[in-house]
């Protein structure tokens, strides 16, 4: 479980200060998807990079199972990133000198993951890649390489999956694909999934949206299955 108390993140410079986030007030229980959608500044990426460590907040907390994230220090932070969390990005961030299975399977060695090659191949075959294990990145289309993403996302069977914008690239063909690949691989492995989205379409897929504005949670709906 996910519970964010009273968080606020402001910015400072040239003498004035910028208010990102308001104070946010949220519980996630385990095994949700949830959407975030507001408009461009609204805070939907910071309130995100938050909830993942890799921001600090001016004031609040951020607790998973209980333990206030934003009291760790930074060792702690890349412990409990490498242990609990996965993470898609809009840009894929793939290492180009390595395969489709290499980059899978790197990210599974680094947290020392048992029986990763088999989870690996596993998981590139679930989101439609088996024959492309042994190409590169730059050998894949933009939705194969989103596809590629996301298996070295779940490679480690994450607690948590934060995803921000990850159809924001595609078209809308390779868009439904992606959220349907999620949506499995969240039925799977059971997973929190929060993801950040400009497109209603795509979160109305999901289990709970919650609307952003002016660095506050404005709307918290669940749509009908």
């Amino acid at each position: 479980m996910i519970q964010i108390n009273e968080l606020r993140k402001s910015l400072y410079g040239g003498g004035h200060r910028v208010d990102i986030l308001n104070g946010i007030d949220l519980t996630l229980p385990s095994g949700q998807f949830a959407a975030i959608i507001g408009a461009s500044g609204s805070g939907k990426t910071t309130l995100l990079s938050l909830m993942a460590g890799l921001d600090t907040p001016t004031s609040g907390n951020i607790l998973v199972d209980g333990k206030d994230i934003t009291k760790l220090h930074e060792d702690e932070l890349a412990a409990l990133r490498a242990r609990r969390f996965g993470f898609i990005f809009q840009s894929f961030h793939l290492i180009p000198t390595l395969t489709a299975l290499e980059n899978v399977v790197l990210a599974g060695e680094l947290n020392q993951t048992p029986g990763v090659n088999k989870k690996s191949n596993d998981l590139l075959g679930m989101v439609g890649l088996k024959d492309r294990l042994h190409h590169y990145p730059a050998q894949l289309s933009g939705g194969e390489q989103q596809r590629l993403c996301l298996a070295r996302a779940f490679v480690n069977e994450p607690d948590i999956i934060l995803a921000d914008e990850p159809t924001g690239n595609l078209d809308s063909k390779n868009s439904e694909h992606i959220l349907g690949l999620l949506l499995e691989l969240h039925r799977v492995q059971q997973a929190t999934i929060i993801l950040v989205t400009h497109e209603p379409d795509i979160a109305a897929k999901t289990q709970r949206i919650l609307t952003m504005a002016d660095g506050v949670i404005i709307a918290d709906t669940r749509p009908e299955s």
